[in-house]
């Protein structure tokens, strides 16, 4: 199991401040006036939009001309989250989930950032799990169609599969599996890497797009946009069956499959087992290795020298960004015409850019998107290219 997609989402306590509420603009029904998740949620789209490419302006100054304005959906603004990791914490005969604030949780129990649906299936979680005396429950965790409850415990409650059973006879709520993950050690790594066990229905997923992916697996919380995005890159990489793609942290294989299908020789990389395995299932054209980048290079340059034509890369690294000796091997051996980024961090962006453009490449475009609506976060998609000789 991909335990990375989940801890790097975990917030440390002490970093959780109160927002500040104008009290004259109304919060939408269900929103917690104390939740710090939402610092734009009584911004207009418009206040939202500015304060964003603002700070992408000054993040990214030195490429201040190649920012482009930022790309929405201004209809799936509320009600859009269907992947969420909440604490939980027991206290007047009941389960609350929500965010870590010291040593409480606030419960988010009708939060109109996440869907309906998600909203529902927490509050039948809230009538048919057992007290923590039975059930020492940690956190409750949502990755689109397939859910997760981690316990610290090693102990399995014998009568969990059938509370399931009763609690979710018929599935009105849009789920495929619910899985236990059994972590005694549960905390600020939220995941086990061991004792899955599931409890209820189907061991994998199908997202919109029809690619397969499982509870642990890394998906976009937005995941419109994230599609907007791929073919932004694709548009501007142009894979072919005479133009090689190399896809660097690859996933579940959203994007090779896109190059794939439009003829192109595609290989990827990526860390975690389960994304792995859905990848190769997603996109069974492309060649996929497991492992960190830094790892898989002799891999990588022995798929490049079969290749006919000079390749063009895929990047969608962690927010910490790539790492220096990868992106000068990216750079300097690999040599792509083409390079696309999707980046979660402008600081890390930043500092990549410069190696890039010292070792050639040019920036074409930085294309923000609104991945995050409600909140200061904001991705950014860099295409670059390798100007060829005057």
């Amino acid at each position: 199991m991909l335990q990375a997609a989940w801890d790097n989402g975990a917030t440390s306590p002490s970093r959780l401040a109160v927002p500040m509420v104008d009290p004259k603009i109304p919060l939408r029904p269900g929103c917690e006036p104390a939740c710090p998740a939402c610092p734009h949620r009584q911004w207009t789209p418009e206040q939202s939009h500015r304060q964003k490419q603002d700070w992408l302006l000054q993040r990214l100054a030195p490429w201040k001309e190649y920012l482009a304005p930022l790309r929405d959906q201004p209809e799936q603004r509320w009600g859009y989250r269907r992947r969420t990791c909440l604490s939980a914490s027991w206290r007047e005969g009941g389960w609350h989930f929500g965010l870590q604030a010291g040593d409480e949780v606030l419960a988010i129990p009708d939060c109109p950032v996440h869907a309906p649906e998600t909203n529902q299936v927490l509050r039948l979680l809230r009538e048919c799990l057992p007290p923590p005396d039975r059930f020492p429950l940690r956190f409750v965790v949502q990755n689109e169609k397939q859910w997760t409850l981690v316990v610290k415990s090693r102990q399995f409650p014998e009568d969990l599969r059938t509370r399931f059973n009763l609690a979710f006879a018929g599935n009105p709520f849009d789920v495929d599996g619910f899985w236990l993950n059994l972590h005694p050690a549960a905390g600020r790594r939220v995941f086990s890497p061991k004792h899955w066990q599931l409890l209820w229905g189907e061991t994998l997923s199908r997202n919109q797009a029809g690619l397969v992916y499982g509870p642990a697996c890394f998906l976009q919380v937005h995941p419109s946009l994230h599609r907007a995005s791929l073919h932004e890159a694709s548009e501007f990489l142009q894979p072919s069956p005479g133009r090689p793609v190399m896809d660097l942290f690859c996933g579940i294989g959203a994007g090779l499959r896109l190059w794939a299908d439009a003829g192109a020789p595609t290989a990827g990389v990526e860390l975690g087992s389960e994304a792995v395995a859905c990848a190769r299932r997603n996109a069974p054209q492309a060649e996929i290795w497991m492992g960190r980048v830094e790892h898989r290079r002799p891999q990588v340059e022995t798929w490049l020298d079969r290749q006919s034509a000079t390749p063009v890369v895929y990047l969608n690294p962690p927010r910490t960004g790539m790492d220096r000796p990868s992106l000068e091997w990216l750079a300097e051996k690999v040599r792509p015409s083409k390079l696309v980024y999707l980046s979660c961090s402008a600081g890390t962006l930043a500092r990549d850019l410069e190696v890039l453009e010292g070792a050639g490449f040019a920036v074409h475009t930085l294309r923000p998107y609104d991945f995050f609506p409600q909140t200061l976060h904001v991705e950014v998609l860099a295409l670059l290219h390798r100007p060829g000789p005057r």
